[in-house]
């Protein structure tokens, strides 16, 4: 029965936080609700990570939203401009012809991944630390290169969470963004917590 229950909570604390997440989104018109969302949803997933769960998803939600929404779309333009540029050179590289255009479509999608997990990297960063703008896509950029085992755990959670949403498409309304968001948050602020002491213990 206790089992039960506690499940039943996790049930409704990811799926609560999904369509929160969804629903800012939707309320930023899309293109000016993601970032913000987005980091208001990594703000509640750290906190599940650090063993907190006695709090209001509602206001850290809300709160962390409307604190971040101006800042986090300055940085989300970077990322949308430059994700948009490789997208642009990968297209144009794939329909060239001959040998080179070949290394050319390989050498563009290699930095489509190092953008992706650019961007996967920031958003735990955004929540954790307190970093200038500049700061924190210079850093999401370097946990993406010096990383390796984080991301390889990282991008095998997300393929499984991605199978299951395949197999399960009535999942995705529910947990879409959430799970994606818990896994990514659980692998970084390991990886954070092992960093730390690493440095702690040197200093």
């Amino acid at each position: 029965m206790r089992m039960l229950q506690h499940v039943s909570e996790w049930v409704m604390r990811l799926v609560w936080t999904n369509l929160l997440w969804l629903g800012f989104t939707l309320m930023g018109l899309i293109i000016f609700g993601i970032m913000p969302a987005t980091i208001a949803l990594f703000a509640v997933t750290r906190k599940w990570t650090m063993k907190e769960f006695e709090f209001s998803i509602w206001k850290l939600f809300k709160e962390t939203y409307f604190k971040e929404w101006k800042r986090s779309n300055k940085i989300g333009i970077v990322f949308w401009v430059i994700g948009l540029i490789l997208l642009f050179n990968l297209r144009v590289s794939g329909h060239m012809e001959g040998a080179f255009s070949l290394y050319l479509y390989i050498f563009f999608i290699f930095l489509l991944l190092i953008f992706s997990m650019t961007l996967i990297f920031f958003f735990p960063l955004y929540v954790h630390y307190d970093f200038s703008a500049k700061q924190y896509v210079k850093q999401s950029f370097i946990y993406s290169l010096v990383s390796l085992k984080s991301t390889i755990l990282i991008l095998l959670g997300l393929f499984m969470i991605g199978f299951l949403m395949v197999k399960m498409p009535g999942l995705l309304l529910f947990s879409m963004g959430v799970l994606p968001a818990y896994w990514i948050s659980t692998i970084c602020m390991k990886r954070f917590g092992y960093l730390e002491k690493k440095f702690n213990a040197k200093a």
